[in-house]
């Protein structure tokens, strides 16, 4: 499975930035998909993750109440919505899928096998 995540940029704090991320392969609507994302200088941390049905969200702490995460089955397509952006929120944004169908994975990123390419999100004060 290959993805390939877009939809970064620049933006003011308090706006709001939707990613996107596009699979391929016939695997997509069967796996949990999540996003990480990783700040100059430190490691790859996880953003939010998505059952393969859309039913059930997790998020991180830090972006609780002001990201969405979401998906569209028939486009092989994950969303982040963000609101709300802080300048911490600056980082690169990958999303990934885990290499098992029907398992919820962690929220490590030994948890994931397949990769994006990532999207720089930077948020200015």
């Amino acid at each position: 499975v290959q993805l390939q995540a877009s939809g970064g940029g620049l933006v003011q704090a308090g706006g709001p930035l939707r990613l996107s991320c596009v699979a391929s392969g016939r695997t997509f609507s069967s796996l949990y998909v999540a996003w990480f994302r990783q700040a100059p200088g430190k490691g790859r941390e996880f953003v939010a993750m998505l059952s393969w049905t859309g039913g059930t969200a997790d998020y991180a702490d830090s972006v609780k109440g002001r990201f969405t995460i979401s998906r569209d089955n028939a486009k092989n397509t994950a969303y982040l919505q963000m609101n709300s952006l802080k300048v911490e929120d600056t980082a690169i944004y990958y999303c990934a899928l885990p290499s098992t169908i029907g398992t919820k994975p962690g929220t490590r990123t030994s948890d994931f096998a397949s990769w994006g390419r990532g999207t720089q999100v930077t948020v200015s004060s």
